[in-house]
């Protein structure tokens, strides 16, 4: 999983990420928006569903974010529309509302956003 960090031009920290994986670039940008509180408590809740069979979830105004001891999977809240109201032969294009990774990948790219908040 490959990502880069842009600060664009108000100076507010943008977040790329590399294909299958852009979701949680946009999760960064829509949601965290340099809020490391609430990094912190995603980093708690990693911590609390070490070694168990439990789930965790935060939703969000754009995206929903869930977390058990090894994947972290991050979704659109918009696909959250149940087939029924879609018109016949449509489906959503997902690839950017839809991501999957482990839990070290994700915190590696947490840890790496904090620093790059903090150094500038």
């Amino acid at each position: 999983m490959e990502y880069e960090f842009l600060r664009d031009i108000t100076g507010q920290v943008r977040v790329r990420m590399s294909m299958g994986h852009e979701v949680v670039g946009h999760w960064f940008n829509e949601e965290v928006k340099g809020n490391m509180a609430l990094l912190d408590e995603i980093e708690q809740a990693v911590l609390s569903l070490k070694g168990s069979e439990r789930q965790w979830q935060l939703v969000g105004h754009e995206y929903t974010l869930w977390l058990d001891s090894e994947e972290v999977m991050i979704r659109a809240n918009q696909l959250a529309i149940t087939g029924d109201e879609m018109e016949e032969g449509m489906s959503y294009y997902d690839e950017e509302s839809l991501s999957f990774c482990g839990v070290e990948d994700f915190l590696r790219v947490a840890h790496a956003y904090r620093e790059f908040l903090l150094s500038r």
